[in-house]
């Protein structure tokens, strides 16, 4: 396994593994003796950052979420795991009722929901604190200031109960504007960004649950040029391997991968792969965590083999000619 440092503050950063194991499906699609197995392959081999939220997975059982949390508290009790693992967990994307599919009815980022959440999350994963601490997601036409969710958060750090601080699908300029907030009144902000990034290049301009100006949830190039800008900010990527979608036939990429770009870059993808000897996967992963902007790639699982063929991909390094290869692709 290999090792990077998140966050610039010498009292909170942490060194985590260059692949993080996501539990969302753990304690609901996932059996608890198969989710056990795969947390235990992963810190077997090196793994040290984990994955979840407070909403995880309210829509396969009707919920309003905490299941994926609750498992994970119960697997570090009986494991006896302490702070060598991060364990990064999610508020304000938790629905208001109970939902079996999506919603957009969420709990969103008030200050009220804020300490009643992270309170909560502490006690299903069973912490005196919180390694990081996502906002999970922007409601659209929330009437929360900023200013509020900004102090709401820094105030947990400030007190203890959180270590760093990020965002998950956000626009770009709420990020920054946030961040500015945080940063003029001396206050701990953002500094671990978790959005959905992959090889194949998404559209980003269909109308979603979240939004009808796009998809406020996947990298695109305003992001990638205001990490360049911020190179101290973390890039977690999730859904890197799309649900299976590069190598299952029954698992289609749909609408946002339906444009002439994805059979050239999949042509590429599979060419590397090839003199390689990888699998496509690893490619992927591979990818990310090599390029100019590193990206700590976020991976499920629902089996130990799955989970074996993402580390693997760990000790893959690609040369700077099948790099440019990749890169070229259009």
């Amino acid at each position: 396994m290999r090792y990077r440092t998140i966050g610039s503050d010498p009292k909170t950063r942490r060194d985590v593994s260059v692949l993080s194991l996501g539990a969302m499906l753990f304690g609901t699609a996932v059996d608890e003796t198969t989710s056990f197995a795969i947390l235990d392959r992963f810190v077997e081999a090196g793994g040290t950052f984990i994955d979840t939220a407070n909403n995880y997975a309210y829509w396969v059982n009707g919920t309003q979420g905490g299941e994926s949390e609750a498992l994970l508290g119960r697997w570090r009790r009986s494991r006896g795991v302490a702070d060598e693992i991060v364990i990064a967990t999610k508020l304000g994307g938790r629905p208001n009722a109970p939902a079996t599919t999506l919603t957009h009815d969420l709990e969103g980022l008030s200050a009220q929901v804020i300490r009643e959440s992270s309170e909560r999350s502490r006690e299903r994963l069973g912490v005196d604190k919180l390694d990081l601490l996502y906002a999970h997601v922007y409601v659209e036409g929330s009437s929360v200031p900023l200013e509020e969710t900004v102090e709401a958060f820094a105030g947990l750090v400030e007190e203890g109960t959180v270590g760093l601080l990020g965002a998950s699908n956000h626009w770009a300029w709420r990020l920054e504007r946030a961040r500015s907030l945080a940063a003029v009144a001396g206050l701990p902000g953002y500094e671990v960004l978790q959005y959905h990034h992959t090889y194949l290049r998404p559209r980003t301009d269909l109308p979603t649950l979240r939004s009808e100006d796009g998809n406020l949830g996947v990298v695109s190039g305003n992001l990638l040029s205001y990490l360049r800008a911020e190179p101290g900010l973390t890039l977690v990527a999730y859904s890197p391997l799309l649900g299976g979608g590069y190598v299952r036939q029954d698992k289609p990429l749909g609408a946002a991968f339906d444009h002439a770009g994805t059979p050239v870059r999949l042509a590429a993808l599979r060419e590397v792969a090839q003199e390689t000897g990888a699998t496509v996967n690893q490619v992927v992963l591979a990818w990310l965590m090599g390029g100019a902007i590193p990206v700590i790639p976020l991976v499920g699982a629902s089996s130990v083999e799955q989970l074996n063929e993402s580390l693997a991909a760990v000790d893959l390094e690609l040369t700077a000619e099948q790099r440019a290869k990749l890169d070229a692709a259009h």
